[in-house]
């Protein structure tokens, strides 16, 4: 699942836990949301400890991004190189 639709998602289910739709709550929500990304994305960002979710789910959709580009060149590179020989 890409972080977009991980994020969609999750805000949609946070409509039913009231207690993260508080301000108090925002590092709690960024924590929760964190905890369910993808272990290379999680790497990445969870030493940022970034506590304001709007900006933890673009940070993440960025490392998503960049994640998903580097796995598509390394691809064609080894498909390249297959074909090279």
């Amino acid at each position: 699942m890409s972080v977009s639709d991980y994020a969609a998602k999750f805000e949609d289910l946070c409509r039913f836990a009231p207690h993260y739709n508080t301000m108090e709550s925002e590092e709690d929500k960024c924590v929760k949301f964190e905890n369910g990304l993808r272990l290379d994305i999680k790497q990445l960002i969870g030493f940022s400890e970034i506590r304001d979710f709007p900006t933890l789910v673009n940070k993440s959709r960025i490392c998503d991004k960049d994640s998903r580009v580097k796995a598509s060149y390394y691809k064609a590179v080894n498909e390249k190189r297959g074909r090279d020989m």
